[in-house]
């Protein structure tokens, strides 16, 4: 089985989902997000298979998130606007297998598509 991970090395969790996924067998790719952001159109489509909306992917508790007014009533676009010139934004670890999408906290969200 093949899985991509959005990966933040400073994130325990993500690290330990990391662990998980390679513990599992899987072929793992490993994309460090907030080196290599994913695009709007990529968000979108990652969200959009994991069936979330992009305010449930945003990071809220960043500090950025306020000031930028993103834990308001804000549009799906804004967020993703936010997202895409921030990615800090991203919450994270966002993985992606063949059987879907999940963004996995806690870790262990990550089995269900294993």
């Amino acid at each position: 089985m093949k899985a991509l991970i959005h990966h933040n090395p400073l994130c325990g969790t993500s690290r330990k989902t990391l662990e998980i996924l390679r513990e599992s067998g899987a072929a793992v790719t490993v994309n460090e997000y907030l080196k290599a952001p994913p695009d709007r159109a990529e968000l979108q489509r990652l969200y959009d298979r994991a069936g979330m909306s992009p305010r449930d992917g945003l990071r809220a508790k960043e500090p950025l998130a306020e000031e930028l007014g993103l834990n308001a009533a804000v549009s799906d676009d804004a967020i993703l606007e936010a997202m895409v010139a921030h990615p800090i934004l991203i919450n994270r670890p966002l993985v992606e297998t063949d059987k879907g999408v999940r963004l996995c906290r806690p870790q262990e969200t990550v089995r269900e598509i294993l």
